[in-house]
């Protein structure tokens, strides 16, 4: 089927059929929901992460960035904590959606090549491997490409940073 207009494209030419077709409305109602749903888990675990910061404290973080060779490793422990806890919250409402998610997503790759790339992929190797934090990374990068989607803060705002 043609599309009125010659430079969109039809969305629904390419949908699959449905394997069990009785369920079409169920799926027409939970569709719209996969990206709040993928933005708001994605969001929230990583907010867990920068909120063990806030309660562990500086301490064992900045430790093991100096370890690491990290010049600043209080200001960096910091940093963390403002794009893991307050972007990943930001990330799950959908509030500057895409700049937190450009954070994360250079975060995890800094993180998944320099320091877990050399040790292995599996995520349960010794001393850890960087498929964990490749999957949260090429999360964020599609949440980054995407934006918050229609159910955000930033479509509330009518805005997309």
């Amino acid at each position: 089927m043609a599309s009125a207009n010659p430079g969109s494209v039809d969305s629904t030419a390419n949908e699959p059929k449905l394997l069990l077709p009785f369920l079409a409305p169920l799926y027409a109602l939970l569709v719209p929901l996969a990206w709040p749903i993928v933005r708001l888990g994605t969001g929230l675990i990583f907010a867990f992460h920068g909120w063990r910061k806030i309660v562990v404290g500086p301490g064992p973080f900045v430790d093991n960035f100096a370890k690491m060779g990290f010049a600043s490793p209080s200001f960096l422990f910091y940093f963390l904590i403002f794009v893991e806890f307050v972007g990943g919250l930001c990330v799950a409402l959908g509030l500057f959606t895409r700049f937190f998610a450009a954070a994360a997503t250079i975060e995890l790759a800094y993180i998944t090549v320099f320091v877990y790339m050399p040790k292995a992929f599996a995520w349960n190797a010794p001393g850890g491997g960087y498929e964990y934090t490749l999957f949260w990374g090429l999360m964020f990068l599609a949440i980054w490409l995407r934006g918050g989607g229609p159910y955000s803060v930033d479509r509330l705002m009518k805005r997309q940073l």
